[in-house]
């Protein structure tokens, strides 16, 4: 229903910019001269361009969000460049937060060990089965990444935005969330042992999740704010 829903509101969008492009046209003067006919035409097509565009991105996004809240997501091939993997060292230049981009960042079953992250925005990434074991992350926007199965062991995550992201059997054990935003992430599976929460702002529903993760304990209970 939920995937009805968006095609629908992408589809009436198209719909409504056309009529207001085919009325406009209608109602002008008609052209003097064939070159200014022709120029009006272009407009008109660009703008119409424009639109579709914006639209097939924004349904791909939401679709994205609806198939990954309904755990059915269903993974593109990985992107065959050699060298997409060097793609994480510079992040997400377009749409940022949002997870919008001219291209998915595919960094599934890339090693970044060790690696300067510091302030990638990394929105929207596939980093399933990624090995980001003592990687600096400091400041990393993870906005609505797909991260099931990847590894952060030891990574630090101070300062971290950590929005819808998807943490399914993740290995986090001995991850620094110093002052990090956590709302809305799964950690259904994931290995949060020894994991540091200190200072960080976390949903009242991540709270409740995390705290029914059976590897959260000792002061990591206390730092997130669990009751038992």
């Amino acid at each position: 229903m939920g995937k009805k829903i968006h095609i629908m509101f992408v589809t009436t969008g198209m719909t409504l910019l056309h009529r207001k492009i085919v009325s406009a046209s209608s109602q002008a003067k008609r052209p003097q001269t064939r070159a200014l006919a022709t120029s009006s035409n272009a407009s008109a097509q660009s703008s119409w361009q424009q639109f579709a565009v914006a639209g097939a991105t924004v349904l791909a996004t939401n679709l994205m969000s609806v198939q990954i809240a309904n755990a059915e997501f269903r993974l593109p091939p990985i992107d065959p460049d050699p060298n997409h993997c060097e793609r994480g060292y510079v992040g997400n230049t377009i749409g940022q937060a949002n997870a919008v981009s001219d291209r998915i960042l595919d960094l599934r079953k890339c090693e970044y060990k060790n690696a300067d992250l510091r302030a990638k925005v990394l929105a929207g990434a596939l980093m399933s089965d990624a090995d980001f074991t003592g990687a600096n992350m400091q400041e990393a926007v993870l906005t609505k990444a797909y991260a099931r199965n990847s590894v952060l062991d030891g990574a630090d995550l101070t300062n971290g935005i950590l929005d819808r992201i998807d943490l399914t059997n993740a290995s986090l054990k001995g991850v620094k969330f110093h002052n990090a935003v956590i709302t809305g992430t799964t950690f259904e599976g994931a290995d949060l042992t020894d994991a540091d929460f200190e200072d960080a702002v976390i949903g009242l529903e991540d709270v409740k999740r995390l705290c029914n993760n059976p590897t959260l304990k000792g002061d990591s209970r206390l730092q997130v704010g669990c009751r038992n």
